[in-house]
């Protein structure tokens, strides 16, 4: 099973604490371009900036998305090299138990969210158009539809290898069963977007969306042998996302089709996806491709 392929005698938790740090490590290799950008900006004259409000509209927000996101091929460098050079294993092993990677499963789970996103999209902007203005811009937004098609299934499948892969099969070897990982790759998952501007806007609540979508995730994952579902679905929620809307108090600032202009508020539509949507996910996957004996694949031991 695909959690089973990372256990090895050899590869010890401190292997895995090891590759963390070097995925830090080209985490912020990655992000020198942008800082030298930034010091070229400073040194033209502009002010340095010095909140995080003022960084995310620092620079051009094209570029600003592409110098974000570019970290995240250094990045997934440095895991192929942590896989294949630290822990001896090949690289899809950290992706899959398939012999290849099911590229069906990924397009049908990215297909399925991103129409859902879409819909639910435009039926959120016609019962409440004031919310929401036309942002859309065609020069920019095809600069943008390059940059976020090229690089944001990038920086989703970085998160993925590192969250419900490598470190997966880490807590895995440190545990000896499945429940751990699950837990802790789902909160530690949720709790990293705690530094996200949506967090300082709306508050602590919305973690529980973020730490049940890594649950959510972990569990496809598990029951599927491979991350193929996940890989789809992440790919799918950050990019139409970025596609669709954007607001001053997101993660990404965009040239998006249309901008949310409202005052966010952390209610039970944070909450809803989580307790309502997530779970129709399972049962549509599980039907699909035939779950079973789901006890065992989520909290059995390992060999």
């Amino acid at each position: 099973m695909f959690i089973e392929q990372g256990i090895n005698e050899e590869n010890k938790f401190g292997k895995y604490f090891l590759g963390m740090l070097i995925i830090i490590g080209a985490s912020f290799l990655g992000q020198i371009p942008m800082l030298a950008v930034i010091l070229f900006e400073t040194l033209k004259g502009k002010p340095f900036p010095s909140t995080d409000s003022e960084l995310m509209n620092f620079l051009e927000p094209n570029l600003n998305l592409f110098l974000l996101l570019f970290s995240y091929v250094v990045i997934l460098g440095a895991i192929y090299l942590i896989v294949r050079y630290i822990h001896h294993q090949k690289f899809i092993s950290i992706i899959t138990a398939r012999k290849n990677i099911d590229w069906k499963r990924v397009i049908f789970s990215f297909s399925l969210w991103a129409i859902f996103m879409a819909v639910s999209t435009l039926i959120t902007y016609y019962l409440n158009p004031s919310d929401y203005k036309i942002n859309f811009q065609l020069g920019p937004f095809l600069i943008l539809f390059v940059i976020a098609t090229l690089l944001i299934p990038v920086q989703t499948t970085v998160e993925e290898l590192v969250f419900r892969g490598y470190l997966m099969q880490g807590f895995g070897n440190l545990s000896k069963n499945k429940w751990l990982p699950l837990i802790m790759t789902s909160t530690i998952f949720g709790l990293l977007h705690i530094f996200n501007p949506e967090v300082l806007k709306m508050g602590n609540i919305i973690l529980v969306y973020y730490i049940g979508t890594g649950l959510l995730l972990g569990i496809i994952t598990l029951m599927d042998d491979g991350m193929e579902l996940a890989l789809g679905f992440h790919a799918a929620n950050n990019l139409i996302g970025a596609l669709l809307v954007t607001s001053d108090w997101s993660a990404f600032q965009t040239y998006s089709v249309l901008k949310d202009v409202s005052e966010p508020t952390a209610g039970f539509d944070i909450i809803l996806p989580v307790i309502v949507i997530y779970p129709v996910l399972l049962i549509i996957f599980g039907r699909k491709y035939k779950w079973s004996d789901w006890k065992e694949k989520l909290t059995g031991t390992l060999e």
